[in-house]
């Protein structure tokens, strides 16, 4: 049966988007007259109103709900803004429900959209008895349930937006069109409405804008010790300038619009500069904020400390100069105590000490070594009466030290006794074989100064730098590949060298080589081990075995190093000079074990075709595995074989020239300030002087 509504001029209201927009709106009235109506919605506001009673409002829902019963049609009581509700107003209107045929109960919140659709779901389950009986949920859990809800839907929504949003420069418009066809968009504005999507789009946005302005402000913050740098790096020139007279001494610098820009608008992250991300100068305005002035300060702290660190350095060096306690040769550990102080740990680490000192030695040992090289001069009578093969004695050596250690430049060397000595042996080999190679003063040796002037005299630029290499390969090289097991090699190779001069050179037969070790103790088919490298031509192998076992080391090794270059074109390798020997093992010099290796290592000599070389006799040697005599008779048999294989280029002498119409006798002293140019150039260069036919 239809009922008659009074309701006259009442809007009807579709969706949530109408309230307070109604005018945006078509607007119908809900019709006067009689109606269908199959059921009601009887509406009780709990919360607290103004000038409003409670108890009243009560009886006038009440005496409505005894209206209402007389059409006998399903009643369900709606509170109402429960977010805002009276804990006693909702109790009573439960009692009301109660006391009228247990009516049912729904709790809701219009404006948090709460329990709304179970309102009308309950009143239509009342209409048609054939739909499902809907559960009512008490207001506080139906919240919980729909802020879990709105949450998860959030959730999806930013992510959609993240996903689709990569630009601050983005518009709602545009994104909101290709946002449309999502379900996470439709989901959360269904839940919460475009205006919430909308504030949530533009909060990221607004996120990736301060993201990037930061990126760019570190960008420029990164820049900005590179431009003081560059702009400013003298301290006294700012040291006790304020700010401002900072900026105008910035703007007044040559190439300040290289790394700066100034902008007619500020502050620069507000300006389009933000988004021109080709220009990667820093604008100028961001020079006035607490980062730059902080990374400004810095650069001046970084200045003072420099200077203080380049004063220390320089201090430390007038210490080591004026210092008694430092004399060459002396470790740093010793020396340190005595050259060091508090304010020298302050600024510097110790390695950059040690690096100077180093250095310092470099100078007062290389003084030394001159200052003792006059002195060998000027005691020219102690060498005299030696032998012609040049190889002082050991009683002969002790009257030099005795006759030289009484004199000052002799013990400045006292720390450095076996460069000292090499220096007597080198200044020995001088007096009987003077030549460029053994000169003290090589190579400002006067020889070679007089072929270097005439070659730039008269020589074309061509020929030039062919002729210089001829002059500088007087100094032959040896490359030597010592081979054994279980630091045979290792040990033999510090031996050899101790026995070479301070810069690995050997001296053989009076003439001066430079000696280049290679000891191998591992597998040879290993590129660390091999033979042969790209910077290393092995001119011969030393061979040393002290058992059987490194014997046999040395025999697979040797098969492993031909096979390796079998079939190539240069097969240097197959070709290589070998020396077998056997080392004395300590206290093993002699017995059945002794003359088995010996026997073992002659045979395996003759299948490698090699020189076997017997074991040092004991206490020749100085305690070592091989003597000298051994290591000079290995590297004569080498420079043999590199003269046979015309690997050694014979340095030819200037030959005398027979149609010349001027000869020059000179007697000048090697390494003196006084060169030969001094006296050669007014003849060369005057015009009748030309080279003679032979060159």
């Amino acid at each position: 049966a239809a009922t008659k509504l009074a309701s006259a001029e009442k809007l009807m209201y579709f969706c949530t988007d109408q309230l307070g927009l109604e005018q945006d709106f078509e607007q119908k009235q809900m019709p006067d007259g009689k109606l269908l109506v199959d059921g009601f919605l009887l509406c009780v506001d709990v919360s607290r109103g103004m000038n409003r009673n409670f108890d009243d409002q009560l009886k006038f829902v009440s005496n409505l709900y005894n209206q209402l019963a007389k059409t006998k049609k399903p009643v369900v009581v709606v509170l109402t803004k429960c977010d805002e509700g009276v804990e006693r107003y909702i109790r009573d209107a439960h009692a009301f429900a109660l006391s009228k045929k247990n009516l049912q109960v729904v709790e809701t919140s219009a404006r948090s959209n709460v329990n709304v659709d179970l309102a009308f779901g309950t009143l239509v389950q009342l209409v048609d008895k054939s739909r499902g009986k809907a559960k009512i949920i008490p207001y506080f859990e139906a919240l919980k349930q729909q802020s879990q809800q709105i949450a998860a839907a959030k959730d999806k929504y930013e992510w959609l937006v993240s996903r689709i949003v990569k630009s601050h420069n983005e518009a709602w418009a545009g994104v909101s069109r290709r946002m449309l066809p999502s379900p996470e968009y439709q989901d959360y504005v269904y839940l919460e409405g475009t205006q919430k999507a909308k504030k949530l789009f533009l909060q990221h946005v607004h996120r990736l804008k301060q993201e990037h302005i930061e990126r760019r402000r570190k960008t420029y913050l990164a820049l900005l010790p590179q431009a003081f740098d560059a702009l400013i790096p003298d301290l006294d020139e700012i040291d006790h300038l304020g700010r401002g007279k900072v900026e105008k001494l910035l703007e007044a610098k040559p190439d300040f619009l290289k790394w700066f820009v100034v902008l007619e608008e500020t502050p620069w992250d507000a300006t389009s500069h933000v988004d021109n991300v080709e220009n990667e100068r820093i604008p100028f305005d961001l020079m006035e904020t607490p980062p730059a002035e902080q990374l400004y300060e810095a650069h001046l702290e970084k200045l003072r400390n420099e200077r203080k660190r380049a004063e220390m350095r320089r201090a430390f060096r007038e210490n080591l100069e004026t210092s008694p306690f430092v004399t060459p040769g002396k470790p740093w550990e010793e020396a340190r105590s005595f050259i060091m102080n508090e304010d020298f740990y302050m600024w510097l680490e110790e390695s950059v000490y040690m690096d100077i000192y180093s250095k310092h030695q470099k100078q007062i040992i290389d003084k030394a070594k001159e200052e003792f090289q006059e002195l060998l001069l000027e005691y020219s009578e102690l060498f005299y009466e030696l032998e012609l093969d040049a190889k002082p004695s050991k009683e002969k050596m002790g009257v030099i030290q005795d006759v030289l250690g009484e004199e000052q430049r002799f013990k400045a060397l006292q720390k450095l006794q076996a460069e000292r000595d090499a220096l007597i042996l080198k200044h020995i080999h001088f007096v009987y074989h003077p030549t460029k190679e053994t000169c003290p003063s090589c190579p400002g040796c006067v020889d070679s100064k007089v072929e270097q002037l005439l070659g730039s005299r008269f020589i074309r630029p061509s020929e030039r730098n062919q002729k210089n290499l001829l002059l500088d390969s007087g100094l032959d090289r040896i490359n030597l590949v010592i081979l054994g097991k279980d630091g045979l090699a290792r040990e033999l190779a510090n031996e050899i060298r101790a026995l070479c001069t301070n810069d690995d050179k050997y001296v053989i037969e009076g003439k001066m080589y430079e000696l280049s070790l290679r000891p191998i103790e591992g597998n040879v088919r290993l590129p660390v081990n091999a033979f042969q490298t790209p910077t290393f031509q092995p001119h011969g192998c030393l061979c040393l075995y002290n058992s059987k076992e490194s014997l046999s080391y040395v025999v697979e090794s040797i098969e492993k190093s031909r096979e390796s270059t079998v079939g190539r074109r240069e097969n240097h390798l197959g070709h290589l000079p070998l020396t077998l020997v056997l080392v004395n093992k300590r206290g093993d010099a002699s017995g059945e074990t002794l003359h088995s290796l010996i026997q073992q290592g002659q045979q395996i000599a003759s299948k490698l075709q090699c020189v076997f070389l017997d074991p040092a006799s004991a206490g020749i040697g100085y305690g070592r595995n091989i003597n000298e005599k051994q290591i000079s008779q290995v590297l004569k048999g080498l420079l043999d074989s590199k003269r046979n294989l015309n690997l050694v280029g014979s340095t030819s002498s200037i030959k005398e020239l027979a149609d010349v119409d001027l000869r020059i006798v000179m007697c000048l002293m090697c390494g003196d300030p006084f060169g030969a140019d001094d006296v050669l150039l007014p003849l060369l260069q005057a015009q009748p002087c030309r080279p003679a036919p032979g060159g």
